[in-house]
């Protein structure tokens, strides 16, 4: 297959001299792309990791998503909202829900503990 790209200055200095090994750079850059985490996924970890470390009940029921996931949590609604959300938007906003699903388990079990505790006391 042939293809023909637009490249910037930059770029096309980088690759001059190179162009016998543009199909294996083209082949790894994209392998490199697909092992990584979709957009937004460290929100994620950032929430995961933060109920790894077995916080108390109380951290659990003020748990907020970070400034920049909450950002991209409200683009991806407002485009949801509009009905024109891509594949990958589409697998992220599920993705998104389900994540909320599990905080909002852990924060009904916080708060049964903490009942249970004033109930004991």
């Amino acid at each position: 297959m042939q293809i023909t790209l637009e490249l910037s200055e930059d770029l096309a200095q980088k690759i001059n001299g190179l162009e016998e090994k543009l199909p294996q750079a083209l082949a790894l850059g994209l392998d490199e792309l697909a092992s990584r985490p979709h957009e937004g996924f460290n929100g994620f970890v950032e929430v995961l990791e933060f109920l790894a470390n077995l916080p108390s009940p109380e951290e659990v029921l003020v748990l907020r998503p970070s400034d920049s996931l909450q950002a991209q949590i409200d683009q991806l609604a407002e485009t949801h909202k509009s009905g024109a959300l891509t594949a990958q938007e589409t697998l992220l906003w599920k993705q998104y829900e389900y994540l909320e699903h599990v905080v909002r388990m852990a924060k009904a079990r916080a708060y049964l503990k903490i009942q249970g505790r004033a109930d004991a006391a």
